[in-house]
């Protein structure tokens, strides 16, 4: 493993906690898109059906059972626990625009037309607009708490160090996954204005990002 792929997971990681304790201190769902959390527990799900019939490594073991429990405890907080707190009017957004075209895709590029390698590949493809809900939430309030934009913020930053870990791959191993190059790509690309917007507005002290309101 090297040092992009380690500190992409690390920042992950990272991304997930700061929700999660941001919700649970302050027992609040407010400004969080519900939408795009159960997408991501849709994509962890798929993505590591294999987790008790394939075994990498400890390391992997372990990031597999922490993302799948963190992913749900995140969910079981905003429709659960604090679900009188969760805005569900601002979340809005149409996530059947992005699951049926995730799903043909999914039978159409794949490297095997098996069960678990087209549920991988749709785990690919929906990780790359999973976040969709939650920037057109904040878009469509026009603004975001502060410790929501660090969530985002190290969640596309955990993009961005795979792109640089599959460089590095390409150039050290040979190695290149096409279908996960291209999505990450993708993926990194709904960031690039939120990045602008973060280090220009909420890393100079501001408490909330503003965000131009929607016409």
């Amino acid at each position: 493993m090297n040092v992009f792929r380690l500190a992409g997971d690390v920042s992950h990681l990272v991304a997930i906690i700061i929700l999660l304790l941001k919700v649970w201190r302050s027992r609040s769902c407010a400004g969080i898109s519900g939408k795009s959390q159960v997408l991501f527990a849709l994509v962890f799900t798929t993505r590591y059906l294999d987790l008790f019939t394939v075994f990498i490594s400890p390391y992997n073991t372990v990031m597999k059972v922490v993302f799948l429990g963190m992913s749900y405890a995140t969910v079981y907080l905003i429709y659960m626990r604090f679900k009188n707190t969760f805005n569900s009017d601002n979340d809005t957004f149409r996530v059947e625009f992005l699951l049926v075209p995730v799903i043909g895709l999914s039978f159409l590029e794949n490297y095997a037309f098996t069960p678990l390698e087209i549920l991988w590949t749709f785990s690919i493809f929906l990780e790359s607009v999973a976040i969709m809900p939650q920037l057109f939430m904040i878009t469509k309030t026009g603004e975001a708490e502060s410790i929501t934009t660090h969530y985002l913020f190290f969640l596309g930053l955990y993009r961005a160090l795979y792109i640089a870990n599959w460089v590095w791959r390409y150039h050290t191993e040979g190695f290149f996954d096409q279908i996960a190059v291209v999505s990450g790509v993708v993926q990194t690309i709904f960031y690039c204005d939120f990045f602008y917007l973060y280090f220009t507005r909420v890393l100079r002290g501001k408490g909330k990002m503003s965000l131009p309101m929607p016409i």
